[in-house]
């Protein structure tokens, strides 16, 4: 064989070798970090458009009724959905994970190993919250009420933050699911890198203590705990977002109100990674107008966003935001002018940095009548709605390409 011959054999031996080795090359696998005020996934930025459907778990737990999960991981894919919220939680009651404290229903946990192992199917990433600040799925209503059955001297639901019972048996849970190893996947929570983050709980709210300084200190105690057993996954903590006395000026922005919640100290806690925000403001400005109510929206990112940026120093995620077909005067038109409004805005505050993305609340499936609470949106069935989450997935992602790229940087060439 001539030596070009030999070479032609070598060149398409080289080629081969790199066709076959794109066509097996894998997925990114490496778990979502945070540099700064920025999300990152296999060294690139990681921006995103999610969702929530807290139900998972719940449905997961009758096998006859798992293709729901599967049909709305399908459907949120296809809209470029890439990151799901959904609870890792249910105390007492119906179809209990945690049936009391420390002892646990494995078929319902088998479940959540279904939802993980489907999530990762679909490539989607998830946040899973741990408790609840509200009754439903028990919460910390019926921690509190587990301890008082125990003899424990209990004053309130507030307790939740400070009693040492109730806390170890918040404990006693966080470490039950982080080292849960997937009956599925054979993998162990803490280790799959398909969970995006863990929520210390969702929507923590206290009457007892309007300064934020009791949740603090219970975010601080449990946030250290959550790092101990895991270092390799983002935490945040749940929040809505309203702010506290720690910066005053800043309480012009709550909707005329507190939940004794601190946005900035409690986000400024070195173990928590990234701050979140909630909005609803058809029920918190209820009865205002449509452009009043846009208008406290409007203020209510930037202030966060600015404050994440300059002040946190620590990326921001949307986590809940909707409109209610319960609200007067609803159409799908004012939904998605309402959704498009919101991803606008996400996706130019992306644009600068500080926001990773938000998670429209609340997809679902057919036949879930009995999960409807106004805002859920079944995406095959509303093709407009549908059409406006998937136009900001390209954006999101088209941004996402855009900062992956590095930059080059050009030196004039001097005059000869």
């Amino acid at each position: 064989m001539t030596f070009f011959g030999r070479l032609s054999c070598v060149w398409g031996f080289f080629i081969l070798l790199v066709l076959v080795s794109e066509a097996v090359a894998p997925s990114p696998s490496g778990f979502v970090q945070t540099r700064s005020t920025q999300f990152v996934l296999d060294g690139s930025p990681f921006l995103f458009n999610g969702f929530n459907s807290y139900w998972m778990m719940h449905v997961a737990a009758q096998p006859s009724e798992r293709y729901k999960i599967s049909n709305v991981f399908r459907d949120a894919a296809a809209a470029g959905l890439t990151v799901c919220r959904t609870w890792a939680f249910s105390d007492g009651g119906d179809q209990a994970l945690q049936i009391s404290p420390g002892v646990y229903d494995e078929h319902v946990f088998q479940a959540l190993d279904f939802v993980v192992s489907e999530a990762q199917k679909y490539r989607i990433c998830l946040i899973l919250s741990l408790s609840n600040n509200y009754k439903d799925f028990g919460g910390r209503t019926q921690y509190v009420n587990w301890a008082r059955s125990a003899g424990m001297p209990i004053n309130s639901d507030d307790d939740f933050y400070t009693n040492t019972v109730v806390k170890g048996y918040y404990k006693n849970h966080v470490e039950r699911v982080l080292t849960r190893i997937n009956t599925i996947t054979r993998v162990a929570y803490k280790d799959d890198p398909t969970i995006m983050a863990w929520e210390l709980m969702n929507e923590p709210r206290s009457q007892a203590d309007y300064s934020g300084k009791t949740i603090n200190g219970w975010v601080q105690e449990m946030a250290a705990y959550v790092k101990s057993m895991d270092s390799k996954h983002l935490l945040e903590i749940g929040m809505e977002g309203f702010y506290g006395d720690s910066m005053p000026d800043r309480k012009q922005y709550n909707p005329g109100y507190q939940v004794g919640t601190d946005y900035i100290t409690n986000n400024l806690i070195k173990e928590i990674d990234f701050a979140t925000i909630h909005a609803y403001p058809d029920i918190w400005l209820s009865g205002q107008s449509d452009n009043s109510q846009m208008e406290f929206m409007q203020r209510w990112m930037m202030s966060h966003w600015t404050d994440a940026r300059t002040v946190l120093k620590k990326p921001l995620v949307f986590a809940e935001f909707g409109k209610s077909s319960k609200d007067p005067g609803y159409s799908i038109s004012a939904r998605d002018s309402f959704l498009n409004a919101i991803y606008t805005n996400i996706y130019n505050f992306a644009r600068t940095g500080g926001i990773g993305g938000g998670l429209v609340w609340q997809i679902v499936t057919e036949g879930m009548e009995s999960y409807y609470d106004g805002y859920e949106i079944i995406l095959s069935q509303n093709p407009s709605t549908s059409g406006v989450i998937s136009q900001q997935s390209r954006q999101m992602t088209a941004l996402k390409h855009t900062l992956s790229r590095p930059r080059v940087h050009l030196t004039a060439k001097p005059n000869t």
